[in-house]
């Protein structure tokens, strides 16, 4: 029988914000099941730390300067042939609902479709007022009208952020979930969903029933030393002054209360969806669907949440940035229980997902299938290092920035481009991890390590070769 594919996406959820990834604080009671059931990669990096060029990268299974979706607010080329098309065009009956961003949704935009092969559709970039088309806001007018109306008032204490449960977006992504497994899907077909949440992601807000279940003053304090600024790039100084896009508050204009209670909210907002991911995992359950569906749960970036004196996210390169969760599972093909430490990214989840599919990979996609590591085959993993790119999305810096991170062994280096490419002069960080897993101390003008600087910045230059889009064909010698 073929398999069904549910797969799960937060937005701006850290790797270490999900219980079963070492996190005692947070209550992700729902996750740690699924972690239990299937299997945990502790170290999935994704192409890029913001949302657009990242979900980009997961849709085509291309890196960032291959795709074209370089920055938030670009449109992702026409020709780009996206996952969901293919599995569409072999049968499966796709669906999303919540965020998909492939294309500029400011201020008010509606974003514009690719064939992306959904037949559901139900699109709300986020929660907050904007384009006609968000279907949140739309069953919020229809299911919720005086929530609705309230929250448009700027004298009621109602926000979209802190909307109650029962009308809350997270609880919208959910119920839409719900109801294409009971009955929206199209049940002669093997299906693929995909569940967009926006939570975590910042305003930093959530229902008071979860925010009530922590104590902000219990909670740990951000990572970092009193002067690890000095010894970051200069654009650091900088973001901590004013957060991306000016979205929110600089880090140095928090109280340490506040601090404590944006942990506070971002663990609610993490509760409240992990909440929803068990409601929708007791309809597979109830439906009868839950050994023949593979359930991928992971997120498209994290978020700085104070560390390293530095809220939300640009240009950082950060573990709390640009590694997250990721959860695959597959009752009775994938074992239960295990982990995996090798260095993954987001452009294998294309290829994973066709290969459930039994289809071969996207003729231009890059990334390779984890199900042979996911299942524990002897030799199944090679690849040694992970990309990310990030390039001048978001923040108004001017000069713009441009970084670039390999992961590699126990090493992290982040090149930040100078002349031509960012106008700064290059500068950047080295971190050993093995040491240093917080990357607190910045190796980067240490004469001690200037070789291990040296073999990375030779190792990324090898990289940068070998991720280069070489898939048009030759067609002669000339």
């Amino acid at each position: 029988m073929t398999p069904n594919i549910l797969f799960i996406c937060t937005d701006q959820q850290r790797f270490d914000a999900v219980r079963a990834y070492g996190n005692d604080e947070i209550e992700t009671p729902h996750l740690d099941r699924l972690a239990e059931q299937g299997v945990l990669f502790e170290n999935c990096y994704v192409q890029n730390p913001v949302c657009g060029p990242s979900r980009a990268s997961l849709m085509t299974g291309r890196y960032v300067a291959n795709h074209g979706l370089w920055a938030n607010g670009v449109g992702l080329p026409d020709h780009e042939r996206l996952f969901t098309r293919d599995l569409a065009d072999a049968g499966y009956d796709c669906g999303l609902v919540g965020k998909l961003h492939l294309s500029a949704c400011f201020a008010g935009r509606t974003e514009r479709r690719l064939d992306d092969g959904f037949r559901v559709f139900r699109w709300a970039h986020d929660p907050y007022p904007g384009s006609s088309e968000n279907a949140y806001h739309r069953w919020l007018r229809a299911a919720h009208p005086e929530l609705h109306a309230a929250a448009l008032d700027p004298a009621s204490p109602v926000t979209f952020d802190t909307m109650p449960t029962q009308a809350h977006y997270s609880r919208w992504i959910g119920l839409e979930t719900q109801q294409f497994l009971r009955t929206g899907r199209e049940r002669d077909k093997p299906f693929c969903f995909v569940a967009n949440f926006f939570d975590p992601h910042h305003g930093f807000g959530a229902p008071p029933e979860y925010v009530d279940r922590y104590d902000p003053q219990a909670l740990s304090r951000p990572v970092t030393t009193p002067d690890e600024l000095a010894t970051k790039p200069a654009v650091y100084t900088e973001a901590s002054k004013e957060s991306y896009a000016g979205h929110a508050k600089g880090f140095v204009e928090y109280t340490e209360a506040e601090l404590q209670q944006v942990k506070a909210a971002y663990y609610a907002m993490v509760t409240l969806v992990d909440d929803e991911v068990g409601r929708i995992l007791a309809t597979l359950d109830e439906e009868g669907l839950t050994d023949n569906t593979v359930v991928v749960f992971t997120s498209d970036h994290g978020e700085m949440l104070g560390d390293h004196q530095l809220m939300l996210k640009g240009p950082m390169m950060y573990d709390c940035s640009v590694r997250v969760p990721l959860l695959i599972r597959w009752p009775g093909v994938l074992p239960a229980g295990e982990r995996r430490t090798e260095l993954v990214q987001w452009i294998d989840l294309a290829p994973t997902l066709l290969e459930v599919a039994g289809l071969p990979p996207l003729a231009r996609g890059q990334g390779a299938s984890l199900l042979p590591l996911a299942r524990g085959d002897s030799g199944a993993w090679t690849r040694d290092w992970a990309l990310s790119q990030y390039r001048n999305s978001g923040h108004p810096y001017d000069p713009p920035v441009h970084t670039t991170m390999l992961r590699h062994d126990r090493w992290k280096l982040v090149v930040h481009h100078g002349e031509p490419a960012g106008s700064r002069g290059r500068t950047g960080e080295l971190y050993d991890l093995a040491a240093d897993p917080h990357e607190v101390t910045n190796l980067w003008d240490d004469p001690a390590h200037a070789t291990d600087r040296l073999v990375l910045q030779e190792k990324l230059m090898d990289v940068l070769v070998a991720t280069e889009d070489r898939t048009q064909p030759r067609d002669a010698f000339w």
